[in-house]
């Protein structure tokens, strides 16, 4: 299995320079006769063309600190200030790997001015074949011919680091990639789905399965999602801004217009109706004249029940035609009127007229 490592190197600063060497192309070494890993490093314009596209992904620059002061800061507690900040590399043929847009610090470029600071050390990591695979940082040093970073700044570059490079020296695991994407391809299906950010990845395979299942997806026939959804959404704008065809569709004005006049017309219906029963229903004395008001209330609520009662109701015969409908006329006879309510009702049982009572009584007497 491969194993990474973490190497630092000088190279000389140009003064007064935006652009400063940070590696030599091919195959090099430090003079201090490093690494003893391999033959030497090596820069290959694949593998630069890798280191330029890491740059430019970052989404801080790089630091070029004094010393490799950052990657001792974290134990000693000392400050660590920038000499500049690199924001882009570049790959010249035959060359090697250049920052060329590196913002010096007002401070530092005094420093490289006066020559008081003379070489530039970029420190990266390399596999077991000297292919440099990452550039960590650099910094401003005098010493050209660097021993190797202690312990302390191994720890420190090895924090540093893309978690897709292990720390110097120590074997690569063989699933460390494969486990940052995975988490990163899960936190991305939380997100599509609205799944909550403990749902394992047993439950976003289950929804991303019954999303598939809705696009009518299959192993044997794969859908392009986005263009599902960006054709749907095409469609509801298109139906949107169309023109309904009258032919087809009815404006929500027009129906309820319309359902206005229906209610309209059923209620004068239903009235109607009610009116002809309840005049029957008076007329041969099914209903008494002080159950009309009672009546006509319960034919507007519930019709049916209505005609349910006055299908069953027996009429009064003594009311049947009569111009009263049971209620006493003007100028009785004061025998008749002299009849009590009690007697009256009597009357409306036995079928004979108010007058006929009377009579039979004045006889009875």
């Amino acid at each position: 299995m491969d194993k990474f490592f973490f190497a630092s190197l000088s190279l000389e600063i140009t003064p007064g320079s935006g652009t400063v060497q940070l590696l030599p192309a091919g195959d090099f070494r430090a003079n201090d006769g490093r690494p003893a890993e391999c033959d030497a490093w090596r820069v290959t314009p694949d593998g630069a063309k890798r280191l330029v596209a890491a740059m430019a992904a970052r989404k801080t620059p790089m630091v070029l600190d004094y010393e490799h002061q950052t990657l001792s800061a974290a134990t000693s507690g000392t400050p660590a200030p920038a000499a500049a900040w690199i924001k882009t590399v570049e790959w010249r043929e035959g060359q090697g790997l250049y920052a060329t847009d590196v913002e010096w610090t007002a401070r530092a470029s005094a420093f490289v001015e006066a020559k008081e600071y003379r070489f530039i050390s970029p420190v990266f990591t390399y596999d077991a074949n000297g292919n440099v695979l990452q550039l960590i940082n650099a910094a401003l040093t005098n010493n050209p011919a660097l021993d190797g970073m202690d312990e302390v700044m191994l720890a420190a570059a090895s924090r540093l680091a893309s978690p897709e490079f292990p720390p110097a020296g120590r074997d690569a695991p063989a699933h460390s990639s494969e486990e940052l994407s995975m988490k990163e391809l899960l936190a991305a299906l939380r997100l599509i789905f609205n799944l909550p950010a403990t749902a394992t990845e047993q439950e976003a395979t289950a929804a991303a399965t019954a999303f598939a299942k809705v696009l009518g997806a299959t192993d044997a026939a794969p859908v392009d999602a986005r263009a599902v959804l960006a054709s749907q959404g095409d469609r509801i704008a298109a139906l949107t801004n169309a023109t309904p065809d009258p032919a087809k569709y009815v404006p929500i004005e027009t129906m309820n217009a319309l359902r206005d006049q229906v209610a309209t017309l059923t209620n004068q219906s239903q009235q109607g109706q009610v009116d002809g029963v309840v005049t029957a229903a008076l007329s041969d004395g099914r209903l008494l004249p002080a159950q009309e008001s009672w009546a006509r209330d319960l034919g507007k609520s519930n019709f049916a029940q209505l005609k349910q009662y006055l299908d069953t109701a027996t009429p009064i015969a003594a009311l049947r035609g009569t111009q009263t409908g049971g209620r006493e006329a003007s100028g009785v006879n004061v025998t008749v009127t002299t009849t009590v309510d009690g007697e009256l009702a009597v009357c409306r049982q036995l079928g004979v007229t108010p007058e006929a009572y009377a009579k039979a009584k004045e006889g009875a007497k």
